[in-house]
């Protein structure tokens, strides 16, 4: 169970690892579940008669071995589940069975003893259908909530059969069946082949094999803590009160959503997380930003350092108190809109240069640059009202003159309406306009204005 203060809120979305439990009023609490289920996939197939190790030794009398040790060790759980799959193992290889693969012992509660009996009776055999005996591995779990899937695959080979390995692998993964497999490889260097696949774990020896599976199953059940230190312009943890995502870095699926929160020490809470997966812990400040492929240390507290140093932007005009008005907010030098702003809203972003367009007749555009923990305001004087005359409907456009005689077009004019009100800043424009029954472009009329702050003026385009 993990922690949390009574003043924060956690709301967060899960997709593998379980649900919400609910506790108190308007209160969400993270929960990473108690109970586990370890499927063990054993490769059976004929290169397991191999000589490995030990002298008159072979692979799979290693790995029963081995494997009967630790199923054997772990009787004492009460909150785990075991079961067996073997592939390879009832068919000879001149078959070419790509469909060798049995569910031997199912998951149920104390069934140790049967998954060491049926280990005695595997005799490799035939080919290496591991993608096949992975999407069959799918079935095996039952759907019954609270628990934790993981595979185990132990192998001394790589596909044989054609399956792709790493598309299976990511799309069981991100419908939820299993988290990343662990894949031990027996004296087998193809980590470029399997590790797509999940957390590729290559065993050079006996020993090695049995160390690496005993801490793959310590990690599954360690109680893994996290806590996310956002560092401002001076590299204090001092940034808090945005979302953190903490995000399958093998299938991009989001695993973990919660708001940043700082104790009243000025310290970051700690978080139970799954240490089996890789993250890619996204901060999503204004831009986002990406620690990508989080490795966490299974059993111990982990603490993730990310520089985010923020300022304000806020958008006022003379005379307005809501936030009707609306800015665009480009980092500089990038099309891509970053976000959609409101006037009299204080937004922070990730300190950096910032192009401001407001939505406003006409359109402005100011470059600024946000510094850390400092407010950047942008100003705007209050706009004037043009009342229009155009006599009947017509086409035209109006245009903002700039002080070097150039001008710049603001909008079209309606073609519906002889009479219409527009909403601008203070400036000088035209009006360019003709109407529709006019018998040629040489009777479009002009007409140029000046408009103060705060004015209503008329402007009658032919007369």
């Amino acid at each position: 169970m993990v922690s949390i203060h009574s003043r924060f809120l956690f709301t967060l979305t899960f997709v593998f690892l379980g649900g919400v439990v609910v506790f108190g009023q308007n209160k969400l609490q993270q929960k990473v579940p108690e109970k586990t289920r370890i499927l063990f996939l054993l490769d059976g197939s004929g290169s397991m008669m191999e000589p490995w190790g030990r002298p008159n030794q072979i692979k799979i009398t290693i790995a029963k071995s081995i494997l009967t040790s630790i199923v054997d060790s772990l009787r004492q759980n009460d909150k785990l589940e075991l079961a067996l799959r073997v592939y390879g193992h009832r068919s000879p290889r001149e078959a070419n069975n790509c469909k060798d693969t049995w569910l031997e012992v199912p998951f149920k509660a104390k069934n140790h003893n049967q998954i060491i009996e049926k280990l005695k009776e595997v005799k490799p055999k035939g080919v290496t259908p591991i993608t096949y005996s992975l999407e069959q591995a799918a079935k095996d779990f039952p759907s019954s909530p609270g628990y934790r899937n993981i595979v185990i695959l132990i192998t001394d080979g790589i596909e044989s059969c054609g399956g792709d390995l790493c598309a299976t692998s990511r799309e069981l993964q991100k419908q939820g069946v299993f988290l990343r497999p662990y894949i031990i490889g027996l004296g087998l260097r193809a980590q470029k082949e399997l590790e797509c696949g999940g957390k590729f774990l290559d065993a050079n020896t006996p020993a090695e094999f049995h160390n690496i599976l005993n801490k793959a199953i310590e990690a599954s059940f360690a109680k893994t803590t996290v806590s996310v230190e956002l560092l401002d312009s001076r590299n204090q943890p001092t940034e808090t009160n945005v979302n953190v995502t903490f995000v399958n870095t093998f299938t991009g699926v989001p695993m973990y959503d919660f708001v940043h929160y700082l104790n009243r020490n000025g310290q970051p809470d700690s978080v139970q997380v799954d240490p089996v997966l890789d993250y890619d812990v996204v901060v999503n400040t204004l831009p986002p930003v990406v620690r990508r492929s989080v490795a966490l240390s299974p059993g111990k507290h982990n603490t993730i350092a990310i520089p985010v140093p923020q300022g304000n932007i806020v958008i006022r005009q003379e005379g307005r108190k809501d936030n009707s008005l609306e800015a665009i907010v480009r980092e500089k030098d990038k099309m891509e809109i970053l976000n959609t702003q409101r006037s009299n809203e204080s937004i922070r972003y990730l300190t950096g240069m910032y192009e401001v367009e407001t939505l406003t007749l006409p359109r402005r555009k100011f470059s600024i640059e946000v510094a850390p923990n400092k407010t950047q305001n942008i100003y705007l004087e209050s706009p004037g009202i043009v009342n229009v005359n155009t006599i009947a409907p017509g086409y035209g456009s109006l245009y903002e003159l700039n002080g070097n005689g150039t001008q710049q077009w603001v909008c079209n004019l309606d073609d519906m309406k002889s009479k219409f009100a527009l909403t601008l800043l203070p400036g000088k424009y035209k009006i360019a306009f003709r109407v529709k029954n006019a018998s040629g472009s040489k009777f479009t009329g002009s007409k140029t204005f000046t408009l103060k702050s705060g004015e209503t003026l008329t402007v009658n385009v032919f007369n």
